[in-house]
């Protein structure tokens, strides 16, 4: 069985992240783990795939539709925003609303990516939850850089973005940012989880983890991992990501269960 290997979440720049990809397949390889690079159409398919070495997911799938996947761990970004093995959402709106606060946008639209996604909705449900903001319309892009656009077209007037999207957009893509401004930011939660299939061995699941925290730490790869702006490896553990069920429990007992 030929297991798989992707890295489908931050796929701004495809050289860069098939690069940071073959990098990672040729660590694997020197370990003994032969792998197919793949790029999944249905994600939640793939991650749940018994054929899966390593992909990455988003933390509230994780948590809500992946019960059984293996964590590997998580890297860390030099992305601003970010700390440690933590992200942040930014909150973008148009650059005329750019000294407005996110009260501003009660009664105003929002832009979601999806509706499982942490950063894009989960992280906006829960600080909207906070401070008593109700919009009188979301609306569902499919994608960051989609909640972007719907912004720049005017169907939408606020998004929340993951920051390390934006710090790959605005290398690669600045133009997808303008006329836009973050007005705003969430708190830190843990960084997007790496992961493997429920049936990886202990053993693969230990070579996975050594091949990663050789990756940042060759200095063979440290411009592939330059350019996808990863500066560390952590291992990670389920416990690391409970902040992202509590968060939204935390909106459902302040009466907000969904935007």
């Amino acid at each position: 069985m030929t297991e798989q290997l992707s890295l489908p979440m931050y796929d701004i720049d495809h050289a860069a992240t098939r690069q940071l990809t073959q990098a990672i397949a040729d660590l694997l390889a020197q370990r003994g783990l032969e792998t197919q690079i793949i790029w999944p159409d249905n994600l939640l398919a793939h991650w749940q795939d018994p054929r899966l070495l390593l992909s990455q997911t988003c933390g509230y799938p994780l948590v809500s539709s992946l019960p059984d996947v293996k964590l590997v761990g998580v890297f860390h970004s030099t992305a601003a925003g970010c700390e440690g093995a933590c992200y942040r959402s930014f909150l973008v709106a148009r650059a005329q609303d750019k000294t407005k606060t996110l009260a501003d946008f009660h009664g105003r639209r929002a832009v979601c990516n999806s509706a499982d996604s942490h950063s894009g909705y989960n992280a906006l449900l829960y600080v909207v939850a906070q401070q008593s903001v109700a919009f009188k319309q979301v609306i569902f892009s499919g994608g960051h850089r989609l909640s972007l656009a719907a912004l720049r077209k005017g169907a939408a007037d606020l998004a929340a973005i993951d920051c390390v999207t934006w710090a790959l957009l605005q290398r690669y893509a600045p133009e997808e940012q303008h006329g836009l401004a973050i007005i705003g930011e969430t708190p830190l939660s843990p960084a997007l989880p790496l992961i493997t299939s429920t049936a990886t061995s202990d053993a693969t699941l230990a070579e996975l983890r050594s091949a990663l925290a050789a990756l940042v730490k060759d200095e063979r790869y440290r411009a592939v991992c330059a350019a996808n702006l990863i500066s560390h490896f952590s291992e990670v553990d389920r416990h690391f990501y409970h902040p992202v069920q509590e968060w939204e429990q935390a909106a459902v007992r302040l009466g907000v269960a969904q935007l």
